[in-house]
């Protein structure tokens, strides 16, 4: 079956104003090597998917930069492939999109020009190893109009916006409704969805007519319109809503269950910008304690329960407690780090002590010296 692969890269950068400040969401940094739209983008190549276009905003550069051609992926083709997707002003609503709908709309000729038989959109705020195969196997079976990926989760912990979903014992969709108020363990949709291309366009040519400016208030919550599914992801599958759940989830990353789970789920590996660089070196100075360490760094201090981005020093002295240190950073002799995550070629200077917390770590911005 032939599929179209979207990705929103900004939707969700108001979430996390101090990584998004110069970049897109789908380009923060993470996991020592990796960005965030790794993930989903190689769940789509995984999955067979090789047909993707990227909707872009605005701060796009370094994404641009990480996916290139999409050779990294396999995407540099001749017929199909990756396609960046920049913003088109829209005349009639005054300016470029400020939602997930008029983003679609935006492109709507990019996917009117296209074969596939769905269309699989998503967010790259989600970090997982989805195979996407078996829930087009399923949409199909169904003969579904949509299908709507969820995960069962404790909503009291869900800071963003969401729709909680409401299955029958079919998987079909009965009702969806915000989840503010909700209490205890519901099925949350993460804003992956199939949808059939045909009803994709048709939509979006009778949006106007119709009132139609939300997939979640106006097309997702009609399910006596349209036949909608649910589809539940299992295994490792965390949101990134706020700079707290970057840490923590970064964090998870030193669980080597965690890591199996993530980048090695039923063989199919996770894809990144291959940077060739030397291995990473230890001085005999060094102490290295349930760490990261990606290849090119320099470390002669003192590193513990932290990850460490490529190409960063951390000098002798250095101590490095549960922090996250981005590519090309350093942390000078006597410098004391704790709870830090420090943002792409940022210097903490000689003697310096940063503390945050878990809940709250200290951000220092990209380029930025203390």
């Amino acid at each position: 079956m032939k599929t179209l692969g979207i990705i929103f890269s900004n939707i969700h950068e108001r979430d996390i104003p101090e990584l998004t400040k110069v970049r897109t969401l789908a380009s923060v940094p993470f996991g020592g090597r990796y960005r965030l739209i790794d993930f989903v983008l190689s769940g789509m190549v995984n999955s067979g998917i090789t047909n993707v276009g990227i909707i872009t905003k605005y701060n796009y550069q370094s994404l641009m930069d990480h996916v290139q051609s999409g050779k990294n992926w396999d995407l540099s083709r001749k017929n199909g492939g990756l396609t960046i997707l920049p913003p088109f002003s829209d005349e009639a609503g005054g300016g470029v999109f400020n939602s997930r709908f008029e983003a679609i709309k935006s492109v709507a000729s990019y996917i009117r020009h296209n074969d596939a038989d769905y269309v699989v959109m998503a967010d790259c705020d989600i970090v997982c190893n989805l195979d996407f195969a078996p829930a087009l196997v399923e949409h199909a079976k169904n003969e579904a109009d949509i299908t709507m990926f969820y995960r069962e989760k404790d909503v009291s912990k869900t800071d963003r916006e969401r729709l909680i979903v409401e299955t029958d014992k079919t998987g079909r969709v009965v009702k969806t409704c915000r989840i503010e108020g909700a209490k205890g363990v519901h099925k949350v949709y993460t804003d992956f969805m199939i949808i059939n291309r045909r009803l994709l366009l048709y939509i979006l040519d009778h949006s106007v007519q119709w009132g139609i400016s939300s997939f979640s208030r106006d097309i997702l919550c009609n399910t006596k319109e349209y036949k909608i599914y649910g589809y539940k992801l299992d295994g490792y599958c965390v949101a990134v809503n706020s700079l707290a759940d970057y840490y923590k989830h970064s964090m998870e990353l030193l669980d080597a269950d965690v890591v199996r789970e993530l980048f090695y789920k039923g063989g199919a590996g996770i894809y990144t910008k291959v940077r060739d660089s030397v291995p990473a070196k230890f001085t005999d100075t060094a102490r290295v304690t349930n760490s990261m360490i990606a290849d090119g760094c320099l470390i002669e201090g003192e590193v513990t329960d932290s990850i460490i981005f490529r190409g960063c020093h951390i000098a002798k002295g250095a101590k490095v407690t549960k922090s996250i240190i981005m590519q090309d950073s350093v942390v000078d002799s006597g410098a004391t780090l704790n709870c830090v995550i420090m943002d792409k070629d940022a210097h903490v200077l000689d003697g310096r002590m940063l503390s945050g917390h878990p809940t709250h770590p200290y951000y220092i911005e990209k380029e930025g010296t203390i």
